[in-house]
């Protein structure tokens, strides 16, 4: 299994040190999220500072730039890391793009297949000399001077990877991405009955293989060295999943366990600001379905227990405010969980 966690974004000076000792304690990959802060620069110093490690945006948003400007930060990324850079893309909901990024809304799921087509239009553009021309919906790339053309990178495409919670969204990851994010308030028997299948569906339609894919997420990690760090961790998890319950998008996730009831409830209590009161609603055996649960000696084997057949990466953080500090010797345990995913078939031939 493959096992991601965080960077500092919130000061770049901290970035070095932190991917360093990440890729010596073995996790696979380090993420960046576009919450407070940029998602492409310290991607930049990590690229620098590591020769192994994975890199990857978890995700940064798309619509809120252009597929050309995307295109010239994954590439530069790319070219910097010798080719161990994943683009990791999400939509964003309606409200921040229209109210947080100024940029105007529309149906996510047709126009986020579209910016992936543009992007691989682009990159093969500049790759291999040819025009670019691609012309859509949404998106329109029509000129290409050689000024503006990057020198080759001599290496596979930049993988792309979609964040994804609804049934369509997951369906166009398994159809035109090379990975799919999941949310972390997702359960086992949701990845089960509702995930797995629709990203099947995608990649059928696509005609590509599963190994090829990879599935990222779908829950949370708690852990820590003892029972008080743990503890510590599940409340801070209890709060989140207090959170997302609240929001009908999510209320899926709970009616496949029959807890319609709770998101009502958390929802009612959201349209009050008792953000507290929320949290106390979330038991512990509602936690434990939404994570997997222990300290360092034992969170291998509840990794594989809540994830195991299910996704391939997994994260130890989802959060630069809540690193990490799995220890190398269980990154490693981790590591040696069986998954699908053996790596990316990703070429500049690839038209979809």
């Amino acid at each position: 299994m493959r096992i991601v966690t965080t960077l500092p974004q919130e000061d770049l000076r901290q970035v070095a040190n932190a991917a360093r000792k990440a890729e010596v304690d073995g996790f696979t990959g380090l993420v960046t999220l576009e919450n407070r802060n940029d998602p492409f620069l310290a991607h930049a110093v990590a690229s620098i500072a590591t020769d192994r490690i994975e890199l990857g945006t978890a995700v940064a948003i798309a619509f809120a730039r252009s597929p050309m400007v995307v295109a010239n930060a994954a590439w530069d990324l790319h070219v910097a890391s010798r080719g161990r850079f994943v683009l990791g893309l999400g939509p964003q909901i309606r409200a921040h793009n229209e109210r947080r990024f100024s940029v105007p809304w529309s149906a996510p799921v047709p126009r986020l297949r579209e910016y992936t087509s543009a992007l691989r239009a682009i990159w093969r553009a500049w790759e291999t000399g040819g025009k670019l021309n691609y012309e859509g919906e949404y998106y329109r790339f029509t000129l290409m001077t050689p000024n503006f053309v990057p020198a080759s990178m001599h290496l596979p495409m930049v993988p792309i990877t979609l964040a994804a919670v609804g049934p369509y969204s997951l369906r166009l990851a398994g159809e035109v991405a090379d990975g799919a994010r999941l949310h972390a308030f997702c359960t086992r028997k949701y990845l089960e009955t509702a995930v797995l299948p629709r990203i099947g569906e995608g990649l059928t339609k696509s005609g590509r293989a599963r190994e090829n894919f990879e599935i990222t997420g779908g829950g949370f990690i708690v852990t820590g060295k003892d029972a008080e760090a743990v503890e510590k961790a599940v409340e801070w998890v209890r709060m989140r999943v207090a959170f997302y319950g609240s929001t009908p998008a999510y209320w899926p996730v709970l009616a496949a366990h029959g807890l319609e009831d709770l998101g009502r409830e958390l929802n009612a209590l959201s349209r009050l600001g008792k953000w507290d009161e929320m949290t106390k609603r979330i038991p512990d055996d509602v936690v434990r379905l939404f994570a997997a649960v222990g300290t360092h000696n034992d969170i291998a084997a509840q990794i594989e227990a809540r994830f195991g057949g299910l996704v391939d990466t997994v994260y130890a953080s989802i959060s630069s405010a809540m690193p990490s500090d799995m220890p190398g010797r269980v990154v490693a345990e981790v590591r040696r969980i069986p998954v699908a995913f053996t790596g990316y078939a990703t070429s500049f031939a690839r038209t979809t």
